[in-house]
């Protein structure tokens, strides 16, 4: 066996192990009663972001993508709330902004429903994804890239998730963060924020993309960013 294989059957060894537990506590956490929603994200979706900050503002003329009703029916199934909205610079770039409100992380319906799925529903093809660290004034973030595409528009996509008051990425690290919760005593609400353009070159979007969330996290107040992005380590 080669090193490579196996650590790759380590990790998913590891993963297996920590779904099982979190499973495990999670009927114990249930049985006998738990604190549910301990960030209290089940406010207004809208208050939480500004339409207007650090040089973008709400382009209230634009529109989201027309979403089919298999797939909104399902996301309805997966989140309690969701926010779209478009932002648009000074130099008349936009930003696609969608925010899922769940009110309790432990089950498998957010994970169902992440961009990888949702945009190859829209009959999207997902041709790359990769996983990287965003360095912010309060700390690292982990988001997960997507480049998606389909005839006459290509999109890429960042975006994570939250589980309680952590930010974390879908697989192996989102089941640890959900076993915290958990053995904290509490079930985890959380989010999943999503930031895209439509662009054709896919540094550039990639850098719009870095830019925005770094500039609204730095002009939310701090309850907020939390809620947005999670406690960031110090």
């Amino acid at each position: 066996m080669s090193a490579a294989s196996g650590k790759h059957l380590l990790r998913r060894a590891w993963f297996v192990a920590a779904a099982l537990l979190a499973a495990a506590v999670l009927a114990n956490v249930l049985r006998h009663g738990a604190e549910s929603s301990p960030t209290g994200q089940e406010g207004d979706l809208a208050r939480l972001v500004p339409t207007r900050f650090a040089g973008w503002r709400l382009d209230a003329t634009a529109a989201m993508l027309p979403v089919s009703a298999v797939a909104a029916t399902k996301a309805a199934g997966a989140y309690a709330r969701t926010l779209e909205r478009i932002y648009v610079d000074g130099d008349n770039r936009r930003i696609m902004l969608s925010i899922a409100y769940g009110d309790r992380q432990l089950g498998d319906r957010l994970q169902a429903h992440r961009p990888e799925y949702c945009y190859q529903a829209q009959g999207f093809v997902v041709a790359a994804a990769s996983d990287r660290q965003l360095a912010t004034p309060y700390g690292a973030l982990p988001i997960r890239r997507l480049l998606t595409h389909r005839p006459g528009r290509r999109e890429p996509v960042s975006y994570w998730l939250t589980v309680g008051d952590e930010a974390t990425l879908p697989g192996l690290a989102r089941k640890l963060a959900q076993l915290r919760q958990v053995l904290s005593g509490r079930v985890p609400d959380g989010m999943l924020v999503r930031v895209s353009s439509i662009d054709e070159s896919v540094e550039a979007a990639y850098a719009a993309h870095d830019r925005f969330i770094a500039d609204l996290l730095s002009v939310v107040p701090e309850a907020d960013r939390i809620r947005l992005a999670g406690r960031f380590a110090t």
